[in-house]
């Protein structure tokens, strides 16, 4: 059986090249702007350190990436969920532009932290890989080590969830 080739330094600097930005936008939209840059960085370096066990084989060295970002995510998983319960407090009118406004439109970025903040962690992970990572089920399967099917269910699970709250905002229209 023949090993899977190793990502040389050189071959990594183009992997960094082409797969920085969504990594970064995906860990923005969970983390903010200011952790992004750091978290996708460190993503970036454990691939590196880590690039002798990828195996190409076995999956996409994309999800692969999002996969390590995820885990990342999920150390700063009490942040991020003091953010979602202190967005869920704010006034919709002093909360300030960024990620979350341009990303909800017409939903009020109180109701979605506060949705946000019911969903489990397994159902955030999922719908925020979709949504702002946007992979498709078999990369997010992939990404956490679960089943497209999981995928599916904890989707299907989080929107059951979100709904109540975006068809309130809907009708406040």
């Amino acid at each position: 059986m023949t090993a899977a080739p190793v990502l040389g330094t050189e071959q990594f600097t183009d992997v960094h090249d082409r797969y920085f930005a969504a990594i970064y936008r995906y860990v923005a939209g969970r983390l903010g702007a200011q952790a992004a840059e750091d978290i996708a960085a460190e993503t970036f370096l454990v691939a590196f350190d880590r690039r002798k066990t990828f195996d190409a084989s076995r999956g996409d060295l994309r999800a692969w990436l999002f996969g390590i970002a995820t885990n990342l995510v999920s150390r700063h998983r009490r942040k991020e969920a003091r953010r979602y319960r202190a967005l869920s407090r704010l006034d919709p009118r002093e909360a300030a532009e960024g990620h979350e406004s341009r990303v909800v439109a017409s939903v009020t970025v109180a109701r979605l932290g506060k949705a946000l903040s019911q969903l489990s962690a397994g159902e955030r992970d999922v719908l925020l890989l979709v949504a702002l990572g946007d992979l498709g089920y078999a990369e997010v399967a992939e990404a956490l080590g679960i089943s497209p099917g999981t995928v599916g269910s904890r989707l299907t699970r989080a929107r059951k969830k979100l709904t109540p709250a975006l068809a309130q905002e809907a009708s406040d229209e």
